[in-house]
């Protein structure tokens, strides 16, 4: 095996890579835009170009490669074929198989771009030393990564780890991005939190520093909640519950040792997971009650630790 390895992270606008050790140190990363014209045709092609540009101006030659990892945005399954990514204007195809040819014959493999981060966090993050654990990302939605025995939980289709859409509120009305309604993204993410904030301040004439705030985000609600205001801490228990609550019941599926929580929100800190852990212990199965709570740590650097992880096996 090569004493070196890339890792790819794929998304919507920009491409990240790194080069790697297989030992798992990080030598270089960079950025090229994602090319999205003729249906994301150039896409697969760019980042070939860049690797070899890499390997040449680094004097690597193909044996001193053990493989390339990627991460895209989009359900891919064990063997590495991507069902649809709307996005990139991708359908189904073998996207370790595209990429290998491209690259001459490098060993490749390919994974959803949530799934490779849990894997990154497990490798060199907040979740180390663990095997089996649960990545959740607060962004825009709630990502999820399942890691069951050290390898990424995929599914039949590559849906595994879609956690933003197990159902949680029967009494919803409004849409989830994916068509269904009460979702637990529509609670737990950036733009969910900052949603059950209006509606509390819409509800009621209690004072709160966040009414001075013109656009509510989830960064508004956490700084109120560490200010000590009181309608905002109504908010943070409300998220904490619905998120909990969708914890719980993914513990008793996968019974994790770590939940590690990533994601733009996850920058409020330690106070987050005090809001998730009670009501987390309220609804878990009693096995599962004692599962260990930490923050990511590797940032927008997930993507392609876990990539390049994916090399390894």
């Amino acid at each position: 095996m090569g004493k070196y390895v890339f890792g790819v992270d794929l998304g919507g606008t920009t491409v990240k890579l790194g080069l790697f050790e297989t030992e798992g140190k990080l030598l270089e990363k960079w950025e090229i835009p994602t090319r999205k014209e003729d249906n994301g045709s150039r896409i697969l092609p760019d980042i070939a170009a860049s690797i070899k540009k890499k390997m040449s101006d680094k004097a690597l030659d193909k044996n001193d490669i053990a493989g390339v990892g990627i991460g895209v945005p989009g359900p891919v399954d064990g063997n590495g074929v991507i069902y649809k990514a709307a996005n990139l204007g991708w359908g189904k195809f073998s996207v370790k198989e595209e990429l290998a040819v491209l690259l001459g014959g490098i060993p490749v493999e390919a994974g959803n771009d949530a799934n490779v981060a849990a894997l990154g966090e497990m490798w060199k993050g907040g979740g180390e030393g663990y095997t089996n654990l649960v990545a959740v990302t607060l962004g825009t939605g709630v990502g999820g990564g399942i890691i069951v025995n050290g390898r990424i939980l995929t599914g039949a289709t590559g849906a595994g780890g879609e956690i933003g859409h197990i159902h949680l509120e029967d009494n919803e009305t409004d849409s989830c991005g994916c068509g269904n309604c009460g979702c637990l993204e529509q609670y737990a993410s950036a733009t969910g939190i900052a949603r059950l904030a209006r509606k509390k301040l819409a509800a009621t004439d209690a004072p709160s520093s966040m009414r001075s705030h013109k656009d509510i985000s989830a960064k508004t609600v956490w700084d109120a909640v560490k200010n000590g205001d009181a309608l905002a801490t109504e908010v943070a228990k409300e998220f904490g519950e619905y998120l909990g609550k969708g914890l719980a019941a993914i513990a008793c599926v996968v019974n994790p040792e770590i939940f590690v929580i990533g994601g733009g929100v996850s920058k409020a800190g330690e106070i987050l997971l005090d809001y998730i852990r009670e009501p987390y212990k309220k609804y878990v199965f009693h096995a599962s009650r004692d599962t260990e709570f930490a923050l990511a740590a590797l940032g927008n650097d997930a993507g392609i630790y876990g990539s390049a992880r994916l090399v390894l096996g």
